[in-house]
């Protein structure tokens, strides 16, 4: 006996779709536009027509044999998880949120897993695609079946062009002043970014890497110790919450203690991973920034080996991002279940073997130290149970199934930790003074929202990012022998600390503390220039 299936022509089960997909998984792009457009309602309705006519005919132009159902499946898997980080935490399906995507490990794709977003999937993708695959499709020869889509496609793509073309002055002002609205919108925005980020991907595999500094020198002093210098590489910590910086709780206790310089006034180069730490270790400041760039051109550790530094790079996090390629790597780990779980390791494993480390250094030496911190939305994750100073905390991945308290109490929590770790490297490279000469470089690659306006976690596109994405905390702290070997006044940084800094000033100061002189020095950008002494002690270029 035959099992019913219900019997569809290609354009009608193209239709339904499309109707799915306006009505069910576009609610944060209907919602934005009613918001943007509530000046001009007459605007607002011929956006809102034209962008239903483009989707009916999207689906309609895949209705045909052996093409239809992948291709409407695809479309509402992608726009159901889509519309799960879209609506519930408001982040915008970029080009850079597909890069993150195909970039990260177990542990962090772990870390978004909760029966929330199965049972979104479930109820919004997997039931809507059995639906699909199930019906019975009613196909046409193929001349009849590419008349009778063209008799539908080019009519309602005609007719959005003229609502578009009629209003175009408002709908391109409205564009321009809110370029996420079409961003938010499925299956177009994720669509469009994996486009884009096809695309991007293909040029920069082909890339063509471009030496830097191969003019830097370096002299090491045999008069004194060895320098040691330690970048530490924040992740997702916000300046707003940085106790340092005035926040009413104080999650910086430990770094107060150490007398660590802070620089309130911190912004990033981006609002992800994968732009902000490239970006920071590159020649490039912001606004001359890109992925192209970034992976063409070599980076500050590039230079500092061609001076003669060594540079190590110890990850606790999701990689370097193209950083470290060409130095000593280590991805770090720890087989103790107390600090380890799904793949992710507390950030005590960066310490477990600092002290051997710091022990057998002889020479000038750099080490960066790639922290989690408060990598979301599972920030419970980012810290043992001492650190549980704020409760209630959330427990959820799912951030929205808890209160605003409970999200932002997880995260302090994790800040506290985080500012444990910094203490702690401190302490070490305190302990050793003398022996080496030691400094602390700390700043965050960005920063996080926590449910303001509507906003979780990151990735924003930065032009319209809020603060509390952008917003970082940065602090130095630079040992007894290193100030006076290097000449460098700390009460004169101290004074300076207030002026606005941001990424931007890591690859010029690092070079200055190290003594590496090349024509890529920027002393405009160089924290330490206004505070020192005496001249450092490099050899001249070309020498």
């Amino acid at each position: 006996m035959r099992l019913f299936r219900p019997r569809l022509s290609s354009i009608a089960l193209a239709v339904l779709t499309a109707a799915y997909l306006l009505a069910v998984l576009n609610r944060t792009f209907w919602a934005h536009a009613l918001t943007y457009f509530d000046h001009s309602p007459i605007e607002g309705f011929s956006f809102a027509l034209a962008f239903a006519l483009l989707i009916i005919a999207l689906c309609v132009s895949f209705s045909a044999k052996y093409v239809i159902k992948p291709v409407l499946v695809l479309f509402v898997i992608v726009s159901a998880a889509a519309s799960y980080f879209v609506d519930d935490f408001g982040i915008v399906i970029t080009r850079d949120m597909v890069r993150d995507l195909f970039n990260t490990t177990p542990g962090e794709a772990g870390s978004f897993m909760s029966p929330a977003l199965v049972m979104h999937m479930v109820l919004y993708g997997l039931l809507p695609s059995l639906f699909i695959l199930w019906v019975e499709v009613r196909h046409e020869p193929f001349l009849r079946k590419l008349a009778h889509n063209s008799a539908v496609v080019f009519p309602l793509i005609f007719a959005a062009c003229g609502l578009i073309f009629l209003n175009y002055a408002g709908l391109a002002s409205t564009f321009r002043e809110h370029g996420d609205l079409l961003e938010s919108s499925n299956p177009g925005g994720p669509i469009t970014a994996a486009v884009k980020f096809g695309v991007v991907s293909w040029r920069n595999a082909h890339a063509t890497l471009e030496p830097i500094g191969l003019d830097a020198r370096h002299e090491a002093n045999a008069a004194r110790p060895p320098r040691l210098a330690v970048i530490v590489v924040g992740e997702t910590a916000r300046a707003q919450n940085f106790g340092l910086n005035g926040y009413e709780r104080d999650t910086t206790p430990e770094l107060r203690e150490t007398e660590a310089i802070n620089y309130p006034h911190a912004t990033s180069c981006g609002t992800s991973t994968a732009v902000s730490v490239p970006c920071m270790f590159s020649k490039y400041g912001r606004a001359d920034y890109s992925d192209y760039k970034g992976l063409s051109t070599e980076n500050l550790t590039d230079v500092l080996k061609h001076a003669g530094i060594p540079v190590v790079w110890w990850d606790n996090n999701t990689g370097s991002k193209g950083v470290a390629d060409r130095v000593e790597y280590h991805r770090m780990g720890n087989k103790n279940p107390a600090e380890c779980e799904g793949g992710e390791c507390y950030d005590q494993t960066l310490l477990d073997g600092l002290d051997p480390f710091l022990d057998g250094v002889k020479q000038d030496t750099v080490l960066v130290l790639h922290m989690l911190g408060s990598h979301g939305p599972s920030y419970h994750k980012r810290y043992p149970a001492a650190f549980r100073r704020f409760e209630p905390e959330c427990l959820s991945a799912h951030l929205t199934d808890c209160s605003r308290a409970e999200i932002v109490n997880a995260y302090d929590n994790s800040l506290l930790y985080s500012d444990h770790i910094l203490g702690e490297v401190i302490r070490k490279l305190k302990a050793r003074d003398g022996r080496i000469e030691p400094a602390m470089v700390f700043v965050s690659d960005h920063g996080e929202s926590l449910g303001e306006d509507g906003l979780y976690m990151h990735g924003t596109p930065y032009f319209m990012a809020p603060a509390e994405q952008t917003h970082v905390p940065m602090a130095v702290w630079l040992g007894d022998s290193f100030t006076k070997d290097a000449g460098i006044d700390a009460s004169c940084l101290r004074a300076h600390a207030d002026e606005s800094v941001s990424q931007d000033n890591l690859f010029p100061s690092m070079l200055s503390l190290m003594d590496v002189e090349t024509s890529l020095r920027k002393p405009a950008l160089d924290l330490f220039a206004p505070c020192r002494k005496t001249a450092p002690r490099v050899a001249q270029v070309g020498s």
